[in-house]
């Protein structure tokens, strides 16, 4: 489980993120929706750890990631927006890479690779340099890299972003399998579609802070729509002080 409370933080004269709470479910997925500059992507660096927040806190697993940063990324799983691939290695030493940084070695993590080169379905390519891939080769390399460690909970920054409808659906079915399996996964879209598709809990952030959130069916409610776009905007034109068209 993943909660962050009260987040601030400051790039310069950039307030990136005013005050962002949300919590995020085992066997949940929760949609971070937001359109571009909300702070979305700086919230997940936040929860990662990748940057500190100048005040709130944030707990993975009850771990508090400002006191206990090694212990918080061990229960995490990081895909960021930009696969990030060390291209002159394979995908198959891409992921031994993560596993050796996050403490695997040996046989343990000679069979985790092979676990998820398998559920991934990587085995024509896994071997080859990460340079010559595709978009989803690349999104499935980095999933297992952020997967090799056995984490429980996954922050995934927009992971359909450049796929084709075939990798979309495949991967979004694959997201579905993470949380029958009881993964905590949060991940950030402005994708309408991709977010009616997945989510059980949805957090609407615009200009740092969370304008709404709820369960689909709840926010539908709440913005008096029935249709989560408009939802969308409604909850965007609120925080404005503007009337939706």
């Amino acid at each position: 489980m993943i909660e962050a409370s009260a987040l601030k933080k400051r790039f310069g004269e950039v307030q990136a993120v005013h005050d962002v709470t949300l919590s995020a479910r085992d066997g949940e997925i929760t949609g971070l929706l937001g359109p571009n500059g909300a702070g979305k992507s700086t919230t997940l660096r936040i929860i990662s750890t990748a940057i500190r927040a100048d005040s709130g806190s944030v707990s993975v697993d009850g771990i508090d990631v400002a006191a206990q940063p090694r212990e918080a990324r061990l229960a995490m799983g990081v895909m960021p927006h930009n696969a990030g691939l060390y291209p002159r290695l394979s995908g198959r030493e891409n992921i031994r890479y993560f596993g050796e940084l996050n403490g695997l070695g040996g046989e343990p993590l000679d069979k985790a690779i092979q676990r998820l080169v398998e559920r991934l379905e990587m085995e024509a390519f896994v071997d080859r340099p990460a340079k010559g891939y595709s978009q989803g080769q690349r999104l499935k390399t980095a999933l297992a890299r952020a997967m090799v460690h056995g984490p429980g909970n996954l922050i995934l920054d927009e992971p359909t972003s450049g796929l084709d409808v075939m990798a979309t659906r495949a991967l979004r079915e694959l997201i579905r399998d993470l949380r029958r399996d009881g993964y905590c996964i949060l991940f950030s879209s402005h994708v309408m579609q991709e977010v009616a598709a997945l989510c059980d809990r949805i957090v609407i952030i615009a200009h740092g802070r969370v304008v709404a959130r709820g369960r689909p069916d709840e926010l539908l409610a709440e913005l008096g729509t029935d249709n989560l776009e408009e939802a969308f905007v409604r909850a965007i034109a609120r925080e404005d002080g503007e009337v939706p068209a």
